[in-house]
């Protein structure tokens, strides 16, 4: 089968495509198909070596998949031959990635795919979706009519956020740097939007929030949160969600925070247990099908373009060249 694959950590350069042996689907697995897989910027943190999981050479890169059912792991029961799937979670801790024609993958980090999802829409929004779903109702228990902030409103944790905040009744401000992403943002549901490379920026922000007497859910996707700022604006008893970051050290305002009663919550999707990320595909499979979730897709590559995406990526993510607004989707033909 063709593959992208690592044989040691480094550049993008290291990434291979090339054929390896078809995996053989284990106990409890599928054999999937895969038509379509996207990039996250933790795929290009381990095929840098920055982050210290367990990799198996060659290591297939790649977490997000969507693809058909090709054959099924004994006492596997939950699919069938035929069937599309969609997930993420994998090249994570141990396993092997899914940029490839066949991937072997537990049966638990798979789930239906709408009929009404294309399989490049299914990849594009798997960790993406995970990730906002947990940190909005796992993390801060969003509940209707509450307001939320997040930046980068059509990135690919920002867009989803947007959508699937205001699938919950939230009312949701979000930042980004350009007239254009203004107006895709506001399409996504944004209720109001923001250039972040205005002037006055964080006095609109707290007019914005003023009718809720401030933020109650921040939803950080910046690697250099400034929480100073970011506790300056929050209501009483708001909740602060970390989910990037690994280097940073910011300043942390103490009697500001716990004088508000406020809550401080981070997390990683990847630790969320298979059910965990089973009821927020639950969630999303429904938003999908009732047209409040779609995921956002700036670039489309071939598979033998896996380097290319992760450089894209990785420009994006630790250069922020700024040049996206989704997700970077290969396609296996």
């Amino acid at each position: 089968m063709r593959a992208a694959y690592i044989r040691e950590t480094g550049l993008p350069t290291v990434i291979q495509v090339g054929d390896l042996p078809t995996p053989t689907p284990g106990p409890g697995q599928l054999l999937v198909r895969v038509r379509a897989v996207a990039v996250n910027p933790i795929d290009t943190y381990l095929r840098a070596g920055a982050v210290a999981m367990p990799l198996s050479f060659p290591y297939v890169i790649g977490a997000d998949f969507a693809g058909e059912v090709a054959a099924v792991g004994p006492g596997t029961t939950q699919f069938k031959v035929g069937d599309r799937v969609w997930g993420s979670n994998q090249g994570l801790l141990g396993r092997q990635g899914c940029f490839a024609e066949y991937a072997a993958i537990d049966a638990a980090w798979c789930y239906p795919t709408p009929a009404s999802q294309s399989d490049a829409l299914a990849a594009a929004g798997a960790l993406t979706g995970i990730t906002a779903h947990l940190g909005l109702f796992r993390g801060a228990r969003l509940q209707p009519g509450e307001t939320v902030f997040v930046n980068g409103g059509t990135g690919g944790v920002g867009s989803a956020v947007v959508q699937l905040a205001k699938a919950a009744g939230a009312r949701v401000l979000t930042t980004v740097g350009s007239p254009a992403k203004v107006e895709a943002a506001r399409a996504l549901g944004a209720d109001v939007v923001f250039n972040y490379r205005d002037p006055g920026l964080d006095d609109a922000i707290r007019a914005a929030a003023a009718e809720s007497s401030g933020i109650n859910v921040w939803f950080e996707t910046l690697r250099e949160p400034t929480l100073e700022r970011t506790i300056s604006m929050m209501a009483m008893r708001g909740r602060i969600l970390l989910m990037a970051g690994r280097q940073a050290r910011p300043d942390f305002p103490l009697g500001a925070f716990y004088t508000r009663d406020l809550s401080l919550v981070g997390f990683a999707m990847f630790n969320a247990r298979p059910e965990e990320q089973r009821a927020c595909a639950d969630d999303l499979n429904r938003w999908s099908t009732e047209g409040k979730w779609t995921p956002r897709i700036a670039v489309t590559l071939p598979l033998e373009d896996a380097a290319k995406a992760h450089q894209l990526q990785q420009e994006n993510t630790l250069d922020k060249a700024g040049t996206l607004a989704g997700k970077i989707v290969l396609t296996i033909a």
